[in-house]
């Protein structure tokens, strides 16, 4: 079993900095009402210019941030385990996204 995982590993292992990408994309897809809610909360009470501003501030540099930063991020979070186990790693983190866009009832 060991075996098999280590290949799957190996296999993928060319392509983790697009698969962290994608997952962190993915995590920002299912959660960025919750914080597009927060911040409008927030806002509310502005001048309408100045909520406009805030808004191109979070999609343009907000959202950017975090997908950059981010994105190296669950790398580094994925390689904390065993050579054999970052593949697997990978499509339990998306399995695991899925279920819980599932639960937000987004699919």
């Amino acid at each position: 079993m060991i075996a098999v995982l280590g290949q799957l590993s190996q296999w993928l292992s060319q392509y983790y900095s697009e698969l962290s990408l994608m997952l962190m994309a993915t995590i920002l897809v299912v959660y960025g009402d919750v914080i597009n809610k927060h911040v409008k909360r927030v806002v509310s009470s502005w001048h309408f210019t100045l909520r406009t501003l805030a808004f191109v501030l979070l999609c343009a540099f907000g959202y950017g941030f975090m997908t950059l930063y981010g994105a190296p991020f669950v790398l580094h979070i994925i390689k904390y385990l065993p050579w054999h186990l970052q593949g697997i790693g990978f499509i339990a983190a998306f399995v695991l996204i899925g279920a819980l866009a599932e639960r937000r009832r987004y699919i």
